[in-house]
């Protein structure tokens, strides 16, 4: 049976997404980690994944009496480790680009600044 605090929670949403905790409290942008730097973003993404494959090992470690529910863990991990592997690839993408020499142009001509421009 459903308690009165959950029908209450959830029966305003209808049939709408309203992601929530497993606890119930509602989803809030304070769950993200974002600093502005794309390689601390990246760092942190490589470092949730790898936490979340070392939680589904031990959760496979305690479920070795049940082959469905090890099945479905070892899934999941391999889900982290694609991840860790994409977002690596991400993180070298972006040290790369960040590498690269960049060139500034110190003056222009007017031909050269305006080729775009119509009105010349």
């Amino acid at each position: 049976m459903f308690s009165f605090r959950i029908v209450y929670k959830h029966t305003p949403h209808g049939i709408d997404v309203y992601p929530v905790s497993a606890a119930g409290n509602p989803w809030t942008a304070s769950y993200i980690a974002a600093k502005g730097d794309p390689i601390a973003n990246l760092q942190e993404d490589l470092a949730a994944e790898q936490k979340a494959r070392a939680t589904y090992e031990k959760l496979i470690d305690l479920s070795k009496d049940d082959p469905d529910v090890v099945d479905v863990l070892r899934f999941l991990r391999q889900r982290e480790v694609v991840h860790f592997q994409r977002f690596g690839e991400a993180l070298r993408g972006v040290q790369d680009k960040l590498a690269e020499k960049k060139f500034y142009m110190a003056s222009c001509n007017k031909q050269m600044c305006n080729s775009n421009d119509n009105n010349t």
